[in-house]
């Protein structure tokens, strides 16, 4: 039978009250009697009865985390990195998998599970703009992504106009003025895809380069597949270009490889620029020059925001936030100045 509170105390030599304290981590017990209880819970193998302790304290000691899609390795690398934020803070991190529907993040935000957890890192892909109000839940949020703006809940995203922008006139300045977009999606205007586009077209106009439809390259979703099925086209178009900006890391990965396949080197022939400074970018051959746009500040803010949620549950705290991280260009070796 598995052993209990009483069991413990027993063993210890203790009263229930104090085992109960130090499984709580209440500071004033004596080092002594702690180290005992410690050594009695181990030898017995005792577990704590966490509904039980949730019931009593309102928590759970879990957050949710809910991606689109976690085989991609952006979203991989955010969820591993929120688990770690997690742990230093003593929590554990229940992740659901969406694939970016709206339904099935509709069903994230209500369903039952939510008792389950303290509060919810939410990444939505499926849903948009019209369904901010959506976001009005019971419960502790923060959302991630540029899917939806002024919504009622904190909301911590990265700066995808300024950094795109920042990225194309990086290349602009190396002297690249045949920049291709690989990534674009048809008719998007808040996202990920058409916020980053319109940084791509705002650095042209800055610099006084004429925009060419014929150097866009859609693709949706952003898999190494749809990157290089987006140059290919491109190649097979006879669109000349000197340069991909690839809005995302991924999709750069799938586009220098059939840049290469084709004869094409990178970057002696065209520069390649990513995004999301995924680890895999280190290692890619050319290694891959990258937009860094701050998923370590995004991951420690997030986190942050919502365990000061949960602390605040049930009084009023501050408004709504909307916070950006800060970017950076990562320079590696798939990008380099024209003659």
């Amino acid at each position: 039978m598995a052993s209990t509170l009483h069991d413990v105390a027993h063993l210890a030599g203790v009263s229930i009250k104090t085992v109960s304290n130090v499984i709580n981590d209440y500071p004033h017990v004596r080092p002594s009697t702690r180290a005992k209880v410690e050594a009695a819970i181990a030898e017995l193998g005792y577990q704590p009865n966490l509904s039980a302790r949730s019931l009593r304290s309102g928590r759970t000691g879990v957050i949710g985390l809910a991606l689109p899609e976690l085989s991609l390795s952006y979203f991989a690398e955010l969820a591993d990195r929120v688990i770690a934020a997690a742990e230093r803070r003593g929590l554990t991190v229940l992740i659901e998998q969406t694939g970016g529907d709206r339904r099935r993040e509709l069903d994230v935000l209500t369903s039952s599970r939510r008792q389950m957890t303290d509060g919810l890192l939410f990444s939505a892909l499926g849903m948009h703009q019209e369904d901010a109000a959506l976001l009005s839940v019971p419960y502790p949020l923060v959302l991630l992504g540029e899917n939806i703006f002024e919504g009622p809940t904190d909301h911590v995203t990265m700066e995808n106009i300024e950094a795109a922008r920042a990225g194309t006139d990086y290349l602009i300045r190396l002297g690249h003025r045949r920049i291709a977009v690989i990534g674009a999606h048809q008719g998007e205007v808040i996202g990920s895809a058409g916020l980053r586009f319109r940084g791509y077209r705002e650095a042209l106009d800055a610099a006084g380069i004429p925009f060419d439809p014929s150097l866009v390259g859609f693709a949706d979703p952003w898999h190494r597949a749809n990157g290089a099925l987006a140059t290919r086209r491109l190649l097979d178009e006879g669109v000349e270009f000197d340069a991909l900006l690839c809005l995302n890391d991924t999709l750069a990965l799938g586009a220098m490889r059939v840049l290469q396949e084709a004869g094409i080197r990178v970057p002696q022939d065209a520069s390649v620029l990513g995004w999301d400074n995924i680890d895999e970018a280190k290692y890619s051959l050319p290694s891959l020059t990258t937009v860094d746009p701050g998923v370590d500040e995004i991951v420690e803010t997030a986190v942050r925001i919502l365990v000061e949620r949960i602390e605040l549950r049930g009084a009023e705290g501050p408004a709504p936030r909307e916070i950006f991280a800060g970017f950076s260009i990562v320079e590696r070796e798939s990008v380099a100045a024209r003659n």
